[in-house]
């Protein structure tokens, strides 16, 4: 559809006039626009019929295929500009009557400003000033005709729509900034300017006043007093306060119900079941020659005797023998039970049987026990006490104050300690002599009987005593406690003794038929005056008197190891077997003696 507008070639609404060849410095007249409904004149209006600034814009120009006037020759940058000579007064102008209605949205080529519409006016953002730097005065910006503009008429920048093709300016007088170059081909609009008729300059907006992107930087637009902001304009600063009261808030709320959980965990064991880690490595057998593997091979045979009497009753330990029910155990162990009392055997398992005692010996502080109807029985194998060596390793078992399957470890302290215990009945029947093995395994009251094993598990002897730190040696009937000295009769002087008492019932005593002189001081055994019948104090063809012993010699050494008393001479003869042949060394009237000497023998209590 036909607009009324020329169907010649159209200028493209962005274009701007050329610089002209001319070099007038007023601009020349703008020529009728063809195809236009009506023309402008050509005449420039007069400066006193210079329109004011709010008058509204023309609009209704349309698209023309006039030749573009031609633009004034640009003045040179470096000479400054001359003030603009006053033009010859002219006819007042008639407005010109746009072919279509104004567009309110100034959408191109309908909208205004036209192609003669002055550039934008001019602003120069800076940097905001670093805390603690003086702002300076703010700038005094120029309209786009150079007129100066107060800092107060230059309100916050707010972007304003953009005038569709911008019109060049007619060539204007301005004097730059000390300091400022414009580029070449941009151009200040002189002051006192007036537009050409029918072009109607529109206000000069304050936030353009002070943009020139050619331009160099100038102060900032618009200064307030106030505290100093920080790079990112002061807004964030403001909010920061709040933020980090806030993350505090939250530090301190999740902190509490940390703080809650974590103590509700600690006193209730977790949320969950807790599992702690664990050796899943099994956990396997023990070296034989251990001390766990020797109480795993011996403890079934070890078992904790109770015997209760008329008057008392005790607690003791012993070991199994053989499959018929035979356990060895310390005479002391069973005698509170008397001829009526009751003795029950505990094994290792927790099984228990009653027992019968098949015979026992005061002399030698053993006994034998006999429990029937009981099958899988593991007898103790038994060693060789002649062998031992001091030093060598050892464990005993028992059940020191009932505390069954006791097992402790120590070495052998000594061997052939003369030890005597009992002798309560007051006249010596009731006395032992032992030629015993010291060690420092721990022996405690109950472990009397129980085994005393090497590291084969094998039992070298049997214990009996202990010696207390004040009441000198006991047995199992004191309550003193172990102090590291523990006394056991050896097992080859209990093995014979053993199946004396199966065999028998009884065990036999090697003699030499002499009565000692118990209250002798000496160094040495010596052989009393008179016996305890008033008799001879050497047997009438006893061993001694078939040796040449006579009353009042004093016997020093048995095999070639000394005696210093009584009671050490019992107990070297008693560590030998009836008809064992010993040699001794003796004193008589300061005279040193040797003979040879046949064990007798003697029914044992």
């Amino acid at each position: 559809m036909d607009d009324g507008k020329t169907t010649e070639p159209k200028a493209k609404w962005w274009s701007r006039p050329t610089p002209g060849r001319s070099t007038r410095t007023a601009p020349q007249e703008p020529s009728p626009v063809e195809g236009s409904a009506d023309a402008v004149p050509a005449a420039d209006p007069p400066a006193e019929s210079e329109p004011p600034q709010d008058a509204p814009r023309e609009t209704g120009t349309a698209r023309t295929t006039a030749p573009e006037p031609t633009a004034p020759a640009a003045p040179e940058p470096a000479a400054p500009a001359a003030p603009a000579a006053p033009r010859p007064p002219a006819s007042a102008p008639q407005a010109a009557q746009p072919l279509h209605e104004p567009d309110q949205y100034s959408t191109p080529p309908y909208g205004g400003p036209g192609p003669w519409a002055p550039a934008p006016p001019v602003q120069r953002p800076v940097q905001t000033p670093a805390h603690g730097t003086p702002v300076p005065p703010p700038y005094a910006g120029t309209n786009g005709s150079g007129m100066t503009v107060p800092p107060a008429q230059a309100p916050a920048f707010q972007p304003q729509p953009q005038p569709p093709h911008p019109m060049p300016a007619p060539p204007q007088q301005h004097i730059p900034p000390q300091g400022h170059t414009p580029p070449q081909g941009v151009h200040a609009q002189p002051q006192g300017h007036t537009p050409p008729q029918g072009v109607h300059t529109p206000p000069p907006s304050p936030q353009w006043l002070q943009y020139d992107p050619w331009g160099a930087p100038r102060q900032p637009l618009i200064t307030q007093p106030g505290p100093p902001l920080g790079p990112d304009g002061g807004r964030r600063g403001r909010r920061r306060g709040p933020v980090l009261i806030g993350a505090l808030l939250l530090a301190l709320v999740a902190g509490g119900i940390g703080g809650g959980i974590g103590a509700y965990i600690e006193r209730n064991g977790g949320l969950t079941q807790v599992e702690l880690p664990q050796d899943e490595r099994n956990g396997g057998g023990r070296a034989p020659d251990s001390v766990a593997g020797i109480a795993a091979s011996a403890l079934p045979s070890v078992v904790t005797l109770h015997v209760s009497g008329t008057t008392e009753s005790g607690t003791g330990t012993g070991f199994v023998l053989d499959n018929r029910g035979h356990i060895l155990t310390n005479n002391h162990v069973v005698a509170p039970a008397g001829s009526s009392g009751e003795i029950t055997v505990t094994f290792s398992g927790g099984e228990t049987a009653h027992a019968e005692i098949v015979g026992k010996d005061s002399g030698y502080d053993l006994a034998v026990v006999k429990v029937s109807g009981v099958s899988g029985l593991k007898p103790l194998p038994l060693g060789n006490s002649d062998n031992v060596q001091v030093g060598d390793p050892v464990v005993a078992i028992g059940a020191p104050f009932d505390l069954s399957n006791t097992v402790t470890s120590g070495i052998i302290s000594a061997k052939d300690r003369p030890i005597t215990a009992g002798g309560e009945k007051g006249d010596g029947s009731d006395i032992s002599y032992v030629d015993a093995l010291q060690t420092d395994a721990p022996i405690n009251p109950g472990n009397s009987g129980g085994p005393l094993v090497d590291t084969d598990a094998h039992v070298i002897g049997i214990n009996s005593a202990i010696r207390a730190a004040d009441s000198g040696s006991t047995t199992e009937g004191g309550q003193a406690g172990s102090i590291g000295l523990g006394f056991a009769i050896p097992i080859n002087q209990g093995k014979r003794v053993a199946e004396e008492l199966i065999n028998t019932g009884k065990a036999t005593h090697p003699v030499i038929g002499v009565t000692l002189d118990m209250k002798y001081t000496g160094d040495g055994a010596k052989v009393g005056p008179k016996g305890a019948d008033g008799k001879s104090s050497v047997t009438e063809d006893g061993p001694g008197a078939e040796a040449g012993i006579r009353p009042g010699d004093v016997i020093t050494a048995v095999n070639g190891k000394r005696v210093h008393s009584g009671e050490e001479l019992i107990v070297k003869i008693r560590s030998h077997r009836p008809g064992d042949q010993l040699r001794f060394s003796l004193t008589r009237g300061g005279k040193d003696l040797s003979m040879t000497l046949t064990l007798g023998s003697a029914t044992g209590t």
